[in-house]
């Protein structure tokens, strides 16, 4: 994972000695930090070497090594600028010095006057946020090598490792370059195994040079991945300045192996392109970059993918995602939350990962998803069923097997479900993508969704709370129940939905006016709305309204009222951008359709006569 790292970081330092400069631009930084010590040695002690030899062991996730040279970098507190504070603060936090980092991070907020006592208690929070609720696990699979970025379609288990011993070296940190691999997911009762690893069935994917990070089409048929910028004849190809950037390309699956692998047209020579993700929709890529124009040191865009295969312009997610660090390692899930890793929001140490629901709300906050998911090492390429709260990550923390090791991770907290089917309440018929949404106490919508075929729905929910159920579907009438969860067991609430098309009739409350009036009461227009919510569902529908009176009063004024009466139902209709030609007329029968007893001079109570006093909405063609 490291490399993908420094690929897409900006190497923009002081000037240093010639030879160890252009090992350090070459990413070699060992040999960078081997010349670099013979430049102390020579009398040089800087902050600008001390500073440079700490980075070669940051950049390289070697902290305790970067830990001394950031140390004596501290020194001269004068000279200590804030970019090597920042960093310093994350290798203290990654080696347990919380004490000592939070010092730091005292005489770094108060530069900047921030709050420093809560964000130093956000992060003690951090250290313990799913103590109790989340188990991690070690895969088997993992080796002494780098193995990271989990991805699970279907059941088939791909990462990327540096496990191929027969492979050319990588001068950086002399392990083999990366290779995309798959294994098979086998469930055995209760447990799930990940065996028989293999590299990927491609002759066009993996070579010599690094493959990493995909992202697989629902379909199963196009796979996103990232390489290094290759020559035509297969060799790295590099810049001006010598590095050889990251690359997303696209390759198809045919007769079972994937082949056909195409560039992607927003790829440059002179930066790095990489991490794909896709959107649950698939028409939106995510990726990570060091482009110009960008934040920070890596920022996360997203690409338009079109139905004919061509894609849009980049675009930067902005400074409610990215920071003046590294965004890296994007990643949707099925529910829409966006994951990523971090160095540049509040963190326990070196990258973590954080989610954030922007794509949902505009407004969301980034969150941490604190510990056991982070650590003080690097922590990344997070994977996430949202339906059943498992998944995978990747890290380089204490007790691994190898350089990166992917952990995987379930609740272990019993989780508690609202669920229940919506019906059509005339016909009791199953109703298939209804929307239902979730919504707390205080009127926030929590979740959203659409019932499957068998008209079922579920929400996770908690001990305690009151909720509102909220079901809603073309031509129906929203249903809404009130729900409080008294128990720990899971909870079942139905929803009925009153059809608003009822035989050939667009059958809502009736539309009530004042006695001796003809003006829309404010509960007449909640009414016709629905009336007007049906005729947007469906275009081609036209109705006739009939208005009614009750008995009082002179026949002849009656139907003089009710014409008043029909013609305000029509125009308010008509306000809502509905076209003339959908109301086929509209009539005012007065008293002479009267639908109870309460004829001329019959005793009848005001209920009674409300009953009379209505409108109908007839369809006269659909």
């Amino acid at each position: 994972m490291f490399f993908l790292i420094v690929l897409f970081s900006v190497t923009s330092f002081y000037s240093q000695k010639r030879v160890a400069e252009i090992f350090y631009k070459a990413y070699s930084y060992d040999k960078a930090a081997e010349l670099y010590k013979v430049v102390l040695k020579r009398g040089d002690s800087s902050i600008s070497v001390l500073t440079k030899l700490g980075d070669c062991y940051y950049n390289n996730s070697k902290v305790k090594e970067a830990l001394y040279w950031y140390n004596l970098a501290s020194k001269n507190e004068n000279d200590f600028i804030d970019e090597y504070i920042y960093k310093y603060i994350q290798v203290l936090r990654s080696t347990g010095k919380y004490k000592e980092a939070d010092t730091w991070f005292l005489k770094l907020n108060r530069k900047f006057k921030k709050d420093y006592k809560s964000e130093i208690n956000y992060y003690k929070r951090l250290k313990l946020l799913n103590k109790d609720s989340i188990k991690i696990t070690n895969l088997t699979i993992n080796t002494k090598y780098s193995d990271f970025g989990a991805y699970v379609h279907r059941n088939h288990f791909y990462f990327s490792s540096t496990m191929n011993e027969n492979g050319k070296k990588y001068d950086w940190n002399n392990q083999p370059y990366l290779d995309v691999y798959q294994a098979k997911i086998i469930k055995k009762e209760d447990k799930i195994s990940i065996e028989n690893t293999v590299p990927i069935i491609s002759t066009k994917i993996n070579t010599n040079f690094h493959e990493s990070n995909i992202a697989i089409t629902e379909d199963g048929k196009t796979m996103y991945f990232t390489r290094n910028n290759l020559t035509q004849k297969n060799n790295l190809d590099y810049d001006k300045e010598g590095t050889s950037h990251l690359k997303i390309f696209k390759t198809t699956l045919i007769n079972g192996v994937w082949e056909a692998v195409k560039e992607l047209p927003f790829n440059d020579e002179v930066f790095s392109t990489g991490h794909p993700a896709l959107s649950p929709d698939e028409k939106t890529l995510y990726f990570a970059s060091n482009r110009p124009g960008g934040y920070g040191l890596t920022d996360l865009y997203k690409v338009a993918i079109y139905k004919d295969g061509t894609y849009g312009l980049p675009i930067n997610l902005g400074k409610h995602v990215n920071t003046k660090q590294r965004e890296m390692f994007p990643y949707v899930a099925k529910d829409s939350t966006f994951y990523f890793s971090s160095d540049g929001h509040k963190n326990l140490g070196l990258l973590d990962v954080f989610k954030s629901n922007f794509l949902r709300d505009s407004l969301a906050q980034v969150l941490n998803l604190g510990a056991p998911f982070n650590s003080g090492a690097d922590d990344f390429s997070f994977f996430i069923d949202s339906e059943n709260k498992t998944g995978y990550f990747s890290s380089n923390r204490k007790g691994g097997k190898g350089e990166d090791d992917i952990y995987s991770f379930t609740s272990l907290k019993k989780k508690q479900f609202l669920r229940g089917k919506v019906f059509d309440k005339k016909t009791k018929e199953v109703l298939s993508k209804a929307l239902v949404q979730l919504i707390n106490a205080k009127g926030k919508i929590l979740d959203t969704l659409r019932t499957k075929e068998d008209g079922s729905y579920m929400f996770e929910v908690k001990y305690k709370q009151k909720y509102v159920i909220r079901g809603s579907k073309n031509n129906y009438k929203e249903n809404i129940e009130k729900v409080q969860v008294l128990t720990k067991e899971d909870i079942e609430q139905d929803l009925y939905l009153i059809p608003l098309i009822i035989d050939k009739e667009i059958v809502v409350k009736p539309i009530f006016f004042d006695f001796n009036k003809w003006n829309i009461r404010s509960d007449a227009a909640f009414e016709l709305e629905k009336v007007v919510d049906v005729l947007r569902n469906n275009p081609k529908m036209i109705i006739k309204i009939e208005a009614h009176t009750d008995s009082r009063g002179n026949d002849t004024y009656n139907r003089i009222l009710s014409d008043r009466r029909v013609k305000s139902t029509r125009d308010y209709i008509l306000s809502r951008e509905i076209k003339t030609n959908r109301i086929g007329s509209a009539i005012g029968y007065g008293e002479s359709m009267l639908i109870n007893k309460c004829v001329n001079n019959a005793e009848c109570t005001e209920e009674e006569h409300q009953e009379n006093r209505r409108s109908r909405f007839i369809i006269l063609s659909k």
